[in-house]
């Protein structure tokens, strides 16, 4: 019978694998570099090298792996193919039929944010609710969307980019997908820097901010200091992201909302400022969702390809 379950989260630096027993206890976790030269045609064989390496250091019999699941940076189809992972170097890959070739076991294969979401939903911030949007805010803004328990990963392996949606008309830059105006560009880590400084250079009132190196956790430091130009800054990020929850929220109706990302360390604060907005333009029927913090941090990963798997064996 199988009793243990491999977790695996892609990164464009790292890959961070976990071991995880049927109840989603950790067993062991570690990560090794990803190597993306040559059109990352060496990540899976080094993700399966390291494996097959930790299941013969742990004697563990291929019948006692319940499978592998993979989290990876790009949209997937049900069949496990990647089509396309620009941080990887990857065009459309099968990512689950070379790894059940190169380790013996069955693979399950998602999109990094939709597996974080299920992650969370099972042992981090969301857990208590089986409809839920997860939202990580950091250099992007990525999005994973449950619905009944269930990920939400449209026709395409495209469902839950959340950070695309269109909130802002009259944008000149380009956003990294190509359109204009995206979440992403108000509400991320960078997206926050750029509404400082726009903030910063149309008034004059003095701050802690100017002079110095301009960062997310920078501003909301200020926030916490009653800086008035951070103040500002967090107002209109609050805005354009309490908006674009509310878009979501309207659509989805989901229980709750589970912020992670590096900008969610700045804490419960940022909720004062997207709460106000999201209640101003959400239809009202969907207006009860809970905003709360993601605790699993870099793990959210591991821990939803693990519940990949286990969903798959129910």
């Amino acid at each position: 019978m199988a009793e243990y379950i491999f977790g695996v989260d892609v990164g464009g630096t790292s890959v961070k694998m976990g071991i995880f027993d049927v109840e989603g206890a950790v067993v062991d976790k570690w990560e090794i570099p990803t190597r993306t030269e040559n059109g990352g045609e060496n990540i899976l064989p080094d993700i399966a090298e390291s494996i097959n390496r930790q299941m013969e250091k742990e004697q563990y019999a291929k019948e006692k792996i319940a499978g592998i699941g993979i989290a990876v940076p790009g949209p997937v189809n049900e069949d496990g193919i990647v089509n396309k992972a620009v941080n990887l170097g990857w065009g459309v890959t099968p990512v689950k039929e070379i790894m059940e070739k190169l380790c013996g076991v069955p693979v399950q294969v998602g999109n990094d944010a939709n597996v974080a979401a299920l992650g969370e939903m099972w042992k981090g911030g969301g857990q208590g609710y089986t409809s839920l949007v997860l939202v990580t805010l950091g250099t992007g803004i990525g999005g994973g969307v449950i619905v009944d328990g269930r990920l939400v990963t449209g026709a395409d392996g495209a469902g839950g980019e959340i950070g695309h949606m269109h909130v802002m008309d009259g944008e000149e830059e380009s956003c990294n997908c190509g359109c204009k105006g995206c979440l992403e560009q108000y509400g991320s880590a960078t997206g926050i820097v750029r509404l400082a400084e726009k903030v910063l250079n149309r008034t004059q009132e003095p701050s802690v901010l100017r002079g110095t190196k301009v960062t997310a956790k920078a501003v909301f430091d200020a926030v916490k200091s009653g800086d008035k130009t951070a103040i500002t800054i967090a107002e209109e990020f609050g805005e354009i992201l309490g908006k674009g929850f509310a878009m979501i929220a309207s659509v989805l109706n989901p229980a709750a909302f589970v912020v992670g990302g590096g900008v969610s360390r700045a804490g419960e604060i940022l909720f004062e400022y997207i709460r106000p907005a999201f209640e101003r333009y959400v239809f009202p029927g969907a207006k009860n969702a809970k905003f709360v913090l993601a605790t699993l941090g870099n793990d959210a990963g591991i821990y939803g390809s693990a519940k990949l798997v286990l969903d798959k064996m129910a």
